[in-house]
């Protein structure tokens, strides 16, 4: 199975940036779809992004002009570019990979705080 590592959260101001990445490991990466979900306090996770193993993406409304998914695939590692972020999108952020072979893998998530 592969493993996720996420980073780069954290706590930002109210129109802020952050760039969170999503580490992988093993040698499949590139052919894998890969995407980030959130998953706020009482609320059920949902997607945030996705990135197809051909660059394709796709965005929640919620997040569209604001977000931006991409990946590297000689670094095996995806990347959410977070701006304009709101109160609302105050969340644990975590790493979504998949492979028609071995399924789904998940990180272990990375908090985003945004303060008012």
């Amino acid at each position: 199975q592969v493993q996720l590592v996420e980073s780069g959260g954290g706590l930002v101001q109210a129109g802020g940036s952050l760039r969170l990445s999503c580490a992988a490991s093993g040698n499949i990466f590139r052919i894998m779809s890969m995407g980030w979900y959130r998953q706020a306090p009482g609320k059920q996770r949902v997607l945030v992004a996705t990135i197809t193993s051909g660059g394709s993406t796709n965005y929640a409304d919620s997040v569209k002009g604001r977000f931006t998914i991409s990946r590297d695939n000689a670094k095996n590692t995806v990347y959410l570019q977070v701006n304009s972020l709101k109160p609302e999108d105050t969340a644990v952020y975590y790493c979504w990979g998949s492979h028609i072979s071995l399924g789904e893998s998940w990180g272990q998530g990375t908090q985003v705080t945004v303060s008012s």
